[in-house]
């Protein structure tokens, strides 16, 4: 099943409630816990998600060797420090035996005389040591040896983790930065009817969150991964080499485990999941109350919010106490499957080691890499999770890069040529869904310096207009001219080169006044940058800012007012010089008098240019050269004002609707009929 199939799958509340637990499992920090959700396509996912370290498969080489040579290390070191156990028991034993024995006995006449007092185990044991004499005594030169050699093995190993812990984040750092590069450049590629369809919140989400999720996976993954297989691996190999039988009763917890894991784990899983389904919704909860805190009050809804507070509270409480305490249970459960192991280990290997079978060292050995054996085998279950969460965030990256893209550019593209502005329509046929044509045929033409006001109710595709002039929708049918160049054969930056716009939301980015007017123009001097600001009214409310145009604005611009930040986007399509300008409700957002100051920009910005004005406010265009009406998408009537007015047309009732009271309703009777 696809990703695209599988949130076709979800409805919009299940949707919703997703992406609300992601992002508070996100923001809490717990980046351990269970994301919500899985991969559609978890096979296919991984192995793409770790195709991503391609490019550094040489690297990846160099630090798998470097794991393997320091787990090696590591494996080893309990072996050769059972050997210090071996020389200090054996040491202290040769002397105990100064009572029964002369001074200097051999290994050999030892045994002898106690398999002849019928002391078979103590004889098998001394017949299991090496070199032993009665009151040698501890060697300490050989243990000695033996000590320094372990602490070696143990600072090797030590370097060589650390060294491939760096390298992996080297490749980490390096392989994400790349991973972000490209999502930032499939964005730049995408066409505009893909942003239309997905929210603006979810495609932060894939850029930011599911990007870190990756990140903190591949991490674990690797790091973790490769050095935990590698010890089981070798762990495996020396606890068969000291004892088949104690190995046995080691690998008993296995399956133990795998009962713990698949009994426990699942339940964990779906309870974490519903933890952070349960905050997503408190947190929207508490957010609503907030913003909306004034209403609440005037309606009297303070015991009915608080009432929903409670039940959604109680149930995160339920929630998660569930999850912590499913989650609780599988440390001790480990613990005590490991505490049984140590016993069993215990008993069988003192009695092997009475037997002369083993050596107390290397039971010892054997009791160290029965705890090394369990250890990376939790740790890789409890990677599962992580493994998943982050193969779910990487699928969502992933089918944002699959996503298509809009058409290239022609290499052969003609040279935008210096034209006036003249804009031709011919036969324009559009439309967003092939079952619900918007634009039929559209034919009209714009003389250079024309103001044109685009008019019509909601829906009625005037927008979509000037999303074809600047070419974020390519047409079904029909061609539109600037200058009598097609403008489906120029490149995209080209046209877009020739134009300005000022829409209704006013868009300023965190940085200095002066550094968003030069936005329309990076090569515009301080002094055009004033001369476009006192054009367009900006200048005066400049000088009564501390820090008048190297004012920084902040993440909002809610330092400055609605009208001014819109003065401010007038000032940058200023800046611009553009021959074509498109104002699309630049004005439906602000008070009457801020209303008057943006038709006085607009004004000094439209002059000498090819203007296209989309306004619900018709005052706003009633001295516009031509006003097209349009309807269905179509334009039902065209023509200036007045010429308008007189028709009673479309025009004229919408002018009306706008600036005629409505006929009242006849007062009833007295007689109440």
């Amino acid at each position: 099943m696809s990703t695209d199939a599988g949130e076709k799958m979800l409805t919009e509340e299940e949707r919703l409630d997703l992406e609300r637990a992601e992002q508070a499992r996100l923001t809490s920090g717990d980046w351990d816990s269970v994301a919500p959700g899985k991969a559609a396509n978890f096979g296919k996912s991984f192995a793409r998600m770790i195709g991503l370290l391609g490019p550094h498969k040489w690297a990846f080489v160099f630090v798998s060797l470097m794991g393997a040579i320091g787990v090696v290390l590591a494996v080893w070191a309990p072996k050769v420090l059972g050997q210090a156990t071996d020389i200090i028991f054996q040491g202290f034993l040769s002397r105990t035996l100064l009572e029964f024995f002369p001074e200097g006995t051999g290994q050999q006449q030892v045994v002898d005389a106690l398999r002849a007092g019928g002391q078979d185990d103590q004889a098998k044991l001394i017949a299991g040591m090496s070199g032993f004499e009665v009151g040698a005594g501890i060697d300490f030169d050989r243990l000695r040896w033996v000590v320094v050699s372990v602490l070696v093995i143990y600072v090797v190993s030590a370097v060589l983790t650390w060294l491939q812990g760096y390298v992996i984040n080297v490749i980490m750092v390096r392989s994400m930065w790349r991973l972000r590069e490209e999502v930032e450049a499939k964005i730049n590629r995408l066409p505009l009817a893909y942003f239309d369809r997905v929210q603006r919140g979810e495609l932060i989400s894939r850029v930011t969150n599911d990007i870190d999720n990756i990140t903190q996976t591949m991490q674990q993954a690797l790091s973790t991964a490769i050095t935990n297989i590698l010890t089981v691996v070798g762990v495996l190999v020396m606890m068969f080499s000291i004892s088949w039988q104690l190995a046995i009763v080691a690998l008993i917890a296995l399956p133990l485990m795998a009962v713990i894991f698949g009994v426990i784990g699942p339940k964990s899983q779906k309870a974490f999941a519903t933890q952070w389904q349960k905050v997503g919704r408190l947190n929207a909860r508490v957010e609503e109350s907030f913003s909306g805190h004034a209403l609440v009050r005037v309606y009297g809804r303070e015991e009915d919010s608080r009432d929903k507070f409670q039940e959604e509270n109680e149930e995160l409480y339920q929630a998660a106490f569930t999850a912590q305490f499913l989650s609780g249970l599988m440390m001790p459960s480990m613990m005590f499957i490991g505490s049984l192991t140590y016993v069993g280990i215990a008993v069988l290997g003192g009695l092997m080691v009475a037997s002369g079978q083993l050596t107390l060292g290397s039971v010892q050995a054997f009791i160290q890499y029965s705890q090394q054996f369990t250890q990376p085998l939790s740790e890789l279950g409890g990677m599962a999770a992580v493994v998943q969460s982050g193969t779910a965030s990487a699928e969502r990256v992933f089918a944002l890069l699959d996503k298509p893209e809009q058409e290239a550019d022609a290499d052969d593209a003609p040279e935008l040529v210096d034209g006036r502005g003249v804009i031709e329509f011919e036969h324009v046929a559009f439309s967003y869904s092939p079952d619900k044509p918007l634009i039929t045929d559209l034919s009209f033409r714009v003389e250079p310096g024309q103001t044109v006001a685009i008019v019509g109710p909601t829906g009625a595709g005037k927008t979509t207009l000037v999303n074809l002039l600047m070419r974020f929708y390519e047409l079904d049918g029909g061609r539109i001219l600037l200058d009598g160049q097609d403008v489906a054969t120029l490149t995209r930056d080209d046209v877009r080169s020739r134009t300005g716009m000022v829409l209704q939301d006013p868009w300023l980015f965190a940085g200095t006044i002066r550094e968003n007017i030069r936005y329309g123009n990076e090569d515009a001097t301080d002094e055009e940058i004033v001369d476009a600001a006192v054009a367009t009214r900006v200048d005066r409310f400049v000088h009564s800012l501390p820090d008048g145009y190297d004012t920084v604005l902040d993440e909002d611009a809610a330092n400055v007012s609605a009208g001014e930040k819109q003065l401010i986007t007038i000032a940058r399509a200023f800046v611009a010089q553009p021959a074509v300008l498109i104002l699309d409700e630049a004005t439906s957002s602000v008070d009457t008098r801020t209303e008057l100051l943006l038709q006085h920009a607009m004004s000094a910005l439209r002059e000498g240019r090819t203007s296209f004005v989309i306004a619900h406010r018709l005052s706003t265009i009633r001295d516009a050269d031509l006003i097209l009406v349009m309807e269905h998408g179509d334009i039902v009537e065209k023509g200036s004002h007045e010429e308008l007015i007189a028709a009673q047309g479309a025009y004229w009732r919408l002018y009306r609707s706008q600036f005629e009271k409505a006929a009242t309703e006849p007062e009833p009777s007295e007689n109440g009929a």
